[in-house]
């Protein structure tokens, strides 16, 4: 009976291992979009540091061996790490982009907080900054100054600031992103859609028209993989998740084919992220797949196709 099990279960791991293979292989193999590719154009995918329980020395260590070309990371809150962070950046010859934002309630001090930050980030010259912007249920009025505020910075420094379609902050939906890209034509987004997916428990397949409007304006991706009832797939490589991840990649292929055409620079952050974020096992709460290995795995399918 006990060799019996084990063949059983070395024959279900190889099985296993051999459809994520396969559905590998099926998406790398497809036939990739024919872009006009300007001489100017610069993929830079990034690594996330969420998860990650080492210092910034070694993850960019890390993430340097495994091909990426940065990281994206939140804001340090105090000087010495923000010190640290750019100590490590210069050393390892890898950029950085910033992920930035206040969950205060109260507008006002949610403003004035958000402003303070953005001065702290814009001093650490990134790449870019990531705007998880105010909260949900602030008004369009009350909303309306952050956007201004940020373009003008942007302006002013050179430092691109995009704000993320991120469940919980202002661009929320598709509807809400939409009425403030109509209302303000500088405004720049970071397109995360496995929100949206969850949002709205669709691919969005009703709302084509917002989705023009938002990729558009889309100037960097977050590469995670989002389905009806949940902001992330357990495993992207699964063949049960062919649809979602091809309508995700659908979708960036039409920031992608502005960016090549313009010769302008296409960001990408590869964020699966840990437990609980990835789905877990009940009572263990074990992880049902490996983060790190689905980061790198999205990297490289982001390497093949629009390199």
């Amino acid at each position: 009976m006990k060799q019996g099990r084990r063949k059983f279960i070395q024959t279900t791991a190889a099985g296993s291992a051999a459809l994520l293979l396969s559905s590998l292989e099926s998406f790398s193999l497809a036939s990739k979009p024919s872009f006009t590719q300007h001489e100017k154009y610069e993929l830079l995918i990034l690594a996330t540091d969420w998860g990650y329980e080492g210092n910034y020395d070694s993850f960019f260590s890390k993430i340097k061996k495994d091909g990426y070309n940065g990281c994206e990371t939140w804001l340090p809150g105090e000087e010495k790490y923000r010190m640290e962070l750019t100590a490590a950046a210069q050393k390892h010859g890898l950029v950085f982009g910033i992920m930035f934002g206040i969950a205060d309630a109260d507008v006002e001090k949610n403003r004035r907080e958000f402003i303070a930050g953005l001065d702290q980030a814009i001093a650490l010259k990134p790449i870019y900054i990531n705007c998880h912007t105010a909260k949900d249920h602030f008004s369009f009025e009350q909303l309306k100054p952050f956007f201004e505020y940020t373009i003008q910075l942007s302006k002013k420094t050179g430092i691109p600031i995009y704000h993320e379609t991120h469940r919980g902050r202002a661009l929320y939906s598709a509807p809400v992103a939409a009425k403030f890209l109509e209302s303000i034509p500088d405004l720049k987004v970071t397109a995360d859609l496995s929100h949206w997916c969850n949002v709205h428990e669709s691919f969005l397949e009703d709302q084509e028209e917002t989705m023009k409007l938002v990729l558009e304006r889309t100037e960097h991706i977050h590469a995670r993989i989002g389905h009806a009832e949940g902001p992330q797939v357990n495993d992207p490589r699964a063949p049960e998740w062919e649809y979602a991840v091809k309508k995700h990649f659908e979708w960036w292929d039409k920031v992608v084919e502005r960016k090549k055409k313009n010769g302008q620079r296409m960001t990408f952050l590869t964020e699966f992220g840990p437990p609980l974020y990835m789905p877990t096992l009940p009572y263990t709460q074990q992880p049902l797949a490996n983060q790190w290995e689905i980061n790198v795995h999205m990297m490289k399918l982001l390497r093949e196709r629009y390199t």
